[in-house]
């Protein structure tokens, strides 16, 4: 439960934070008291494991796959896409060094709770230990740079800035009417920042709204130049757990990619997960 930083990770959700979410969402196979008790028994489970870790470590990975399984029955069965919970899933596959699944979970959860600044760390931290090093394309770092607020800057930070700038301009309209010396400059830009973050708050809707992104969960696998096995490599390397990609297009059993770096390629694709389900 403690916060880990600086080369670990950050603990479970507090109970409190989860637990009301089961009496409100609709039931789909578990009733509220058996996503309760199994709720229950994967914090159980997480924190035995995180005690038993250095001394007994065989144990404490059965104790972490049993939680990581009550995690997926509350998620799938349970009906349950909560942001809280799909932290923790994150958390206890990293714990089993499943690198892949902690990041899609991460990813998930954060399309329900953007600002959490714990879950960055942690989803930050997940990919340092990918094995594939995937540089973004350069206009991307150059858009990075340029655009440094919408991407360094929360929403919850934007949106703080985005009201005071709205007011803000506003305000000084008014004070123009009372004082028309009063510089119509100064009005200009605080209203054109406003506009600006809320542009930026709008493309983060559309994009969570569109988002069509996924993550390699296959401990490894071959990139192809086509839809098949018999189809040649598309790079010398393979693929690893974790490497994140654009779906352009999903085609029977295989699905069409783009990493961060602008290469493309197809792969199976249940050696992967999408991080909108559905």
């Amino acid at each position: 439960m403690i916060m880990i930083s600086s080369g670990r990770l950050s603990g479970m959700m507090p109970v409190g934070l989860v637990i009301g979410v089961f009496f409100a969402a609709p039931a789909a196979g578990l009733d509220a008291a058996a996503k309760e008790e199994l709720f229950r028994q994967a914090n159980a489970r997480f924190r035995q494991a995180n005690d038993l870790v250095a001394r007994r470590p065989d144990e404490a990975r059965k104790l972490y796959r049993q939680a990581a399984m009550r995690y997926e029955k509350l998620l799938g069965e349970g009906d349950l896409q909560n942001g809280k919970l799909y932290y923790n899933a994150g958390n206890v596959y990293f714990r089993l060094g499943d690198i892949g699944r902690a990041i899609v979970n991460y990813r998930r959860a954060l399309r329900y709770v953007p600002n959490d600044a714990l879950l960055r760390q942690n989803l930050d931290y997940a990919r340092r230990k990918r094995a594939d090093r995937i540089e973004d394309r350069p206009q991307e770092k150059v858009l990075q740079t340029v655009l440094f607020w919408h991407y360094d800057f929360s929403a919850a930070v934007r949106s703080a800035l985005f009201a005071c700038c709205f007011i803000a301009a506003w305000l000084l309209a008014g004070v123009r009417l009372y004082t028309p010396a009063a510089p119509r400059w100064l009005v200009g830009i605080v209203g054109g920042i406003a506009l600006i973050l809320f542009g930026s708050l709008a493309v983060d809707e559309i994009s969570r709204a569109r988002d069509d992104t996924g993550v390699i969960l296959a401990a490894k696998v071959i990139p192809r130049i086509g839809d098949g096995e018999t189809y040649a490599p598309s790079f010398k390397t393979s693929l690893h757990a974790g490497t994140e990609f654009q779906r352009i297009e999903q085609r029977n059993d295989w699905t069409y990619i783009e990493l961060p770096d602008g290469s493309r390629c197809w792969v199976p694709t249940k050696a992967a997960a999408f991080v909108r389900e559905g």
